[in-house]
């Protein structure tokens, strides 16, 4: 960690987090079976392809082609969505959440830990449906893309650290 000056010539070091997280989107499909299935799926497109141009229905092949495309596009727009994260780290003297966009932009909430409030919304059959750390002034969501067992997970743990924190 980097020590940082506070304004008034002495040197603040900051506090070690109580709790750190990246919280990424889940992928069940990785990169090598991303090749594999677009592998198996333009074989199958040329397979089509061949056996339309045989019997003479040529206009076809473009179909094939455009969608076999849509269908990268697609895939290549969901991986790019997954570029996307947040960090949240908790200490005796800061929260802070930190979202990364897929593009890499980040945004920045620091909270001060005696005044945070972490709210959780659950649905009777789904579970969490959301969850928000905020303060008297502002408030921010917290891993929306999280599926319904790291949303439990995540929450039990960063309430369990911002409970620690204020016991302090």
């Amino acid at each position: 960690m980097a020590a940082m000056n506070d304004g008034n010539g002495e040197i603040a070091i900051p506090e070690k987090p109580v709790f750190e997280a990246e919280l990424t989107p889940y992928r069940s499909l990785g990169i090598k079976g991303f090749k594999v299935f677009f592998l198996i799926a333009g074989l199958m497109s040329l397979v089509h392809i061949f056996v339309f141009v045989v019997i003479g229905a040529w206009p076809v092949v473009f179909f094939f082609g455009l969608d076999y495309l849509l269908l990268f596009g697609a895939f290549w727009l969901n991986y790019r969505a997954a570029r996307a994260r947040e960090e949240v780290s908790v200490s005796r003297t800061d929260v802070r959440v930190r979202k990364f966009t897929p593009t890499g932009h980040m945004t920045e909430h620091n909270f001060n830990p005696f005044w945070t409030r972490f709210n959780i919304s659950r649905h009777s059959e789904i579970g969490i449906v959301s969850m928000q750390v905020a303060d008297r002034r502002r408030v921010t969501d917290v891993g929306m893309f999280l599926n319904r067992d790291d949303r439990e997970s995540f929450a039990k743990a960063f309430s369990g650290a911002l409970a620690t924190v204020k016991r302090r």
